[in-house]
């Protein structure tokens, strides 16, 4: 995929590292698919607010193994770190439940190949919000924001509403908060154990998550069924909508107004959300990035979007066009081209 960069004889263990990032971009590209499909039977409070503390518990047993392999620390260096990592988890989890939270809702009026290359405008974006942090920002990323914004126009004129659909300038605010997030994360690792911070702060995320699920969904969800009674057969009638909120799912399947049935097909969707997208998508890549350079792994990662559109069309049968595949290949060439002076620069140190 990216061996062209190789100008030494192979490196195994670089290869190997390229490989399990590669995996890592798959797990992450059908992880949009686990989303909308479990959209059809749990609101998006509740999905989030189920796979996020999965996803947290799910990394314990390799924090647990690092941290036997660890010096100890003094009572008062525990007490400063477990403070270090409360406040860390806490603010990079309530950017990671906003950014979630608009990724979810943007995900119901859009398709998952849509979602996962409009996701992707984070990788322009984190570089342009930099600025204001006093870092500098080059040519090459404004050509890609150029190319980025081409193909997000082709994604809109290709939706069956002839203009941009709302579910895309959705997800593309989810974006702005995903940028957010990787700068926010970027300080803070300087300072905390990555794993403890990822599993702190998709803990806070859930718990916002399950909080919204009890208090947002009803509202949304009597929402929903307003406009669907309103605006008659279409979008809206679809399983994306007709979700029953948390409180009144829990409710019904206790009375046994609800069949048990209803909501298990939501089982697979869930646990692959927190167990592959979140556990194993996000170990993969921290092993394999001990051995990858940098621009490896941007490259890799960038493809997250092509299996995003990929699963979309052979799990949920998304239909593609020309103009949708025209503009998946320009939003790739130009999150590839805004990272192009990562890339140069590791050519020129092989």
């Amino acid at each position: 995929m990216c061996f062209f960069l190789y100008h030494s004889p192979m490196n195994k263990r670089v290869l190997g590292a390229d490989l399990l990032l590669l995996l890592t971009a798959a797990v992450w590209g059908f992880g949009f698919v686990a989303q909308k499909s479990g959209m059809q039977y749990v609101g998006p409070f509740a999905f989030n607010g189920i796979r996020f503390p999965l996803g947290s518990l799910s990394l314990l047993p390799l924090i647990v193994w690092q941290k036997r392999k660890r010096p100890d620390v003094s009572r008062e260096e525990k007490a400063a770190i477990r403070k270090n990592v409360f406040f860390s988890s806490f603010l990079a989890g309530t950017c990671l439940f906003i950014a979630v939270t608009f990724q979810q809702l943007g995900i119901m009026v859009t398709s998952a190949g849509n979602a996962g290359f409009i996701t992707g405008l984070y990788v322009i974006f984190t570089p342009i919000f930099g600025i204001f942090l006093g870092r500098k920002t080059g040519k090459a990323t404004w050509f890609g924001a150029f190319l980025t914004l081409t193909g997000l126009y082709f994604l809109s004129i290709a939706s069956p509403q002839g203009g941009l659909n709302i579910g895309d300038i959705i997800i593309a605010v989810s974006a702005v908060f995903w940028a957010f997030h990787v700068l926010i994360i970027d300080a803070l690792v300087q300072k905390t154990d990555p794993l403890v911070l990822s599993s702190g702060q998709f803990a806070f995320a859930g718990f916002y998550a399950l909080m919204a699920a009890f208090l947002a969904e009803p509202v949304l969800s009597n929402w929903l069924t307003h406009q669907l009674e309103k605006a008659g057969p279409g979008i809206l009638s679809s399983g994306l909508f007709s979700w029953k909120s948390f409180p009144a799912l829990l409710s019904g399947l206790g009375s046994g107004t609800i069949p048990v049935s209803l909501v298990s097909s939501a089982v697979v969707p869930i646990l692959y959300g927190g167990l592959g997208s979140v556990g194993i998508g996000y170990t993969l890549q921290v092993v394999a990035q001990k051995d990858a350079p940098p621009a490896h792994a941007t490259i890799i990662l960038c493809l997250e979007g092509c299996f995003a559109a990929m699963g979309g069309i052979i799990i949920l049968h998304e239909p593609v066009g020309v103009r949708t595949i025209i503009g998946f290949f320009l939003m790739l060439a130009g999150m590839l081209v805004s990272q192009w002076e990562l890339i140069a620069g590791h050519r020129r140190e092989n």
